[in-house]
Parts: structure tokens; C-alpha cells; sequence
């Protein structure tokens, strides 16, 4: 049965005065297997997708993450491999991939960890495969102490058959010491006449095209980190430090069913709002400052992205309003041009000149042809977001439905900026010139950032409900 069909039945079963325990666990038993056959069936797409692009005389081999150690015996939380988590919904360790190319989906075969009932005692239940088959929808599960041996006798009943993997760098090789470096020492060794193949192309363009189901899952990922920045809002305030508005946010994802921070919370107040990547969280919060937070959750492995920035005791200042403006007309602007046919090149282009306009305005630059604007205009303003922050895909591809992507100009009023500039006789003749303009809006920091997917009609704002405009702020500040 679908969602909505599942939330009506509940609603009429649940006046029903003799509704057993029983039937509630058989219906949210149903709604749970209507998800994961959906998404099961989503992933089996996927895969067809990729194995058409390869080919009918190629085989795709994909392994998962290594764990990362913290320290001693203590690891990090396992992240698994963007790629064989886009193919496979996988999230734990030692898993591998082999996908024939062509249109024989039966041939594929997933290798998970082997169940060992007392590890499982420390470190928790892995799948069996089974349970691997029923949440991919591939049909062979075999565990990964029978990869090497299938491997052997795939290639070996095919004398010349192209091998294709994530391949990297100059020399177009898989990441030194890794399992899939390993496997190619191996093949090198036992088949030489078999030619390497880099997948990346092929699953970094279908990736960049978001699936009905992905486009779901970052729709409800960003509406529950939309309303965690909210929550960060209304705990921020003059004498409260950072990392309480930083807890509210990140208690805010688990609240909601989140798996975690999509990357790490930066929560920036006063000059360390001009910080890009700002992580200690520690400062005490005053009045008359900014407080810039970026942050978003991880649902199901899909990352939004969201950034404001608003004054901690509710109020802008007319100098913090000033810098404010620009950054929000940049935005706005390039909203104009994210449209089908574009692309995050061209967005990025529009906020620079916005922001060279209101710069030069402001008399924090003398020239608005050149590059001055870099030296408050630090990142660019545009990257995809999926199943990374910082998605996959090129940056020129023209824009189409199912894209998602952010928009974030942002400007940073920072000493060190001018303090940087060599000390040529036309350095120090700017510095003389924009130092006033500098000491008025030093330690401003702002970004406004939104995660935005393309559709058919035009680019959805997914971050909309969180207040973005002056007015917009200021009456949330004031009325929470």
C-alpha cells in the first residue's frame, strides 16, 4: 500500500474502540515493507542504469568504506562509500559489489560480512544475506570470504573482459592500500591482458540527476533541518555560548529521525562569523553581534545544506543591515538565472556581480572590473548536494529537473584580509583608501545559503520555512 493510503487506514482503524495491538503492528509492519520495497526497487534502477552505461562485456566492482580509527581500540562512526551506498543502500563495512554490464540483472552478486554471533554481541547485528537481498533487490548474496574465489572463475571464463572501477588521479589507479589497489596488484598479476575501465564518469553523471525517490528523501531531509535551525534561533541570545545553539540544532535531527550532522555544525558568532569552516563552538555570545550557523542533517544518507545568520540579541544593526542586503540580493539574483539550460557556473556568476555592486557601494573595494572582491568574497556560491554535501557533477553541465544544488553568496569583513596583501606602493594605496570602510563593518560575517531541487516549473527553495529576510528574522527573533 502507499504512505497515504497507509496514514488514512490508520486514522479510520484508530476509532475503532476494539483495534487490537496485533493489527497496529500489522499495518506499520506493511507501511515499513511498502518503504523498503520502494527503495529496493529504486536501487535496482540504479544499478540498470549503470550496467547499460558499461556494457554487456564489462563487470563493475565496487567495495565499501574501511573504518577509521579515533584512537587506540575507538573508531569513528562508520560512514560507508558514496557510490556503493548509491548502488546497494549498504551501510556496513566489508561489503563488495560485482555488476555485470548489459541488461542480465541475475548475475549480480553482493559479498557482506560473514555473521559472527559474538562480534555481533560487541558491535551490533550485521545483515545476513538474505536480509542483504531483500533491502537491494539483488537476487545472489554471498559472503565476502567468497569474493576472491568467484572472481577468479569470472575472469577466467572470460579470456578478454573489461574490468571497471573508481579510478583515480594521474595515473588513473584506485586509492594506494586500498582493497580495490589490492585487487588490481591481483589482476595485473593473474589476467594481464584484462583492460581497467574508470566507472566514475559513469556514476558521477547519474548521480548528479536525482532519482523520485532521492528527490523524497531530501525533501524530508531539509524540512527537518530547516526546522532545527529554527530551533538554534530561538535558543540563541545574548550570554549563551555557541555549542548550546549547536546541541539544540544537532538534537534536533535525532529528534526527528535524522541520522547526523551532514557535516559538522559551524556556529560562528561575532568575528568568528567571518570563519568559513569554523568548528571550536565555544565562545560566549553578546548583543550586537552575528551569529552564523551552518548546518544540516543527514536523512538516509541524503545531505541538505543551509546557512543563516542573524543577530544574537534580535536586532540588525544599520551596518550589519547594509552587508546583509547585498548578500540577500545576490542570492536573489542568481535565483533568476538557476533555471533549466544554466548552470552552477552561471548562478555563481550573477552574486559576484551583485556583490562587486554593493562592495564598491560600501567603498570596501575601488574597483569593481577586478578581483578586490575576493578579498571579502571568499567561496563560491554553488555546489550540488546528494548523497555528499559537496556532490559529485560538473559544474558547467546545463541545469535540468531532478539537479539539487545551493545557492550561498556570503561576505567576511576581516583585518587579516588587508594585513595579507603584499606591500606594493598600489596595495598600500587601497588599504588607505577602504581602511574607513573596513573599520565600520569589521567582524561582519554573513552567508544566506538554501538547498534548492530543480523541477519542472523552476528551482524549489527545500529550506523556504526558515526566516531569511531582515523583516523576516527580526519578528522570529522577537517572538520567540
Amino acid at each position: 500500500m502507499t504512505a497515504s493510503h497507509y496514514n488514512s487506514n490508520v486514522r479510520r482503524f484508530l476509532l475503532r474502540p476494539r483495534l487490537t495491538a496485533l493489527a497496529i503492528g500489522a499495518l506499520l509492519a506493511a507501511a515499513s515493507a511498502a518503504r523498503a520495497s520502494e527503495f529496493s526497487d529504486d536501487l535496482s534502477a540504479r544499478r540498470a542504469r549503470v550496467a547499460e552505461r558499461l556494457g554487456a562485456d564489462t563487470v563493475l566492482v565496487l567495495w565499501s568504506a574501511p573504518p577509521r580509527t579515533y584512537s587506540l581500540d575507538i573508531e569513528y562512526e562508520y560512514r560507508q562509500e558514496s557510490n556503493l551506498y548509491y548502488l546497494t543502500g549498504i551501510t556496513q563495512e566489508d561489503t563488495i559489489l560485482v555488476l555485470n554490464g548489459g541488461q542480465d540483472r541475475s548475475r549480480d552478486v553482493l559479498f557482506v560480512k560473514e555473521q559472527d554471533p559474538a562480534k555481533e554481541h560487541w558491535y551490533g547485528r550485521l545483515l545476513s544475506t538474505p536480509e542483504a537481498s531483500a533491502r537491494t533487490g539483488i537476487q545472489s548474496v554471498a559472503t565476502t570470504g567468497q569474493f576472491d574465489r568467484f572472481v577468479d572463475g569470472l575472469l577466467s571464463r572470460h579470456a578478454v573482459r573489461r574490468v571497471a572501477l573508481l579510478l583515480s588521479g594521474p595515473d588513473k589507479r584506485p586509492e594506494a592500500g586500498s582493497a580495490a589497489a589490492r585487487f588490481v596488484d591481483r589482476l595485473r598479476e593473474r589476467f594481464p591482458a584484462a583492460p581497467l575501465v574508470d566507472a566514475t564518469p559513469i556514476l558521477t553523471d547519474l548521480r548528479t540527476v536525482k532519482t523520485p525517490y532521492e528527490q523524497g528523501l531530501l525533501v524530508k531531509g531539509l524540512a527537518i533541518s530547516s526546522d532545527a535551525q529554527r530551533v538554534g534561533m530561538r535558543s540563541a541570545h545574548p550570554g549563551a555560548y555557541e555549542y548550546e545553539v549547536k546541541a539544540a540544532i544537532e538534537g534536533a535531527y535525532r529528534g526527528q529521525g535524522a541520522t547526523s550532522w551532514a557535516y559538522p555544525s559551524i556556529v560562528g558568532s561575532g568575528p568568528n562569523a567571518t570563519i568559513l569552516h569554523y568548528q571550536d563552538g565555544d565562545r560566549r555570545m553578546q548583543a550586537g553581534e552575528l551569529l552564523l550557523v551552518d548546518a544540516a542533517a543527514n536523512y538516509q544518507y541524503l545531505a541538505g545544506d543551509i546557512t543563516r545568520t542573524y543577530p544574537v540579541d534580535g536586532r540588525f544593526t544599520d551596518a550589519q543591515k547594509a552587508i546583509y542586503e547585498i548578500v540577500l540580493r545576490a542570492q536573489d539574483e542568481a535565483l533568476t538565472v538557476a533555471h533549466r539550460g544554466s548552470s552552477l557556473a552561471a548562478i555563481h556568476d550573477r552574486t559576484v556581480v551583485v556583490i562587486k555592486a554593493g562592495l564598491l557601494a560600501l567603498g570596501l573595494i575601488t574597483d569593481a572590473e577586478g578581483d578586490q572582491y575576493k578579498m571579502w568574497y571568499t567561496h563560491s556560491s554553488t555546489h550540488y548536494i546528494g548523497i555528499d554535501v559537496h556532490d559529485v557533477g560538473d559544474r558547467t553541465r546545463p541545469l535540468q529537473p531532478g539537479m539539487a544544488f545551493t545557492i550561498e553568496p556570503g561576505i567576511y569583513i576581516r583585518q587579516d584580509a588587508l594585513d595579507a596583501l603584499p606591500k606594493t606602493p598600489e596595495n598600500l594605496a587601497l588599504i588607505g583608501r577602504i581602511s574607513p570602510a573596513v573599520r565600520r563593518y569589521l567582524n561582519i560575517g554573513v552567508r544566506v545559503e538554501d538547498s534548492f531541487l530543480l523541477e519542472d516549473s523552476g528551482p524549489r527553495r527545500l529550506s523556504a520555512s526558515v526566516p531569511r529576510t531582515i523583516a523576516e528574522i527580526e519578528a522570529f527573533m522577537g517572538k520567540k
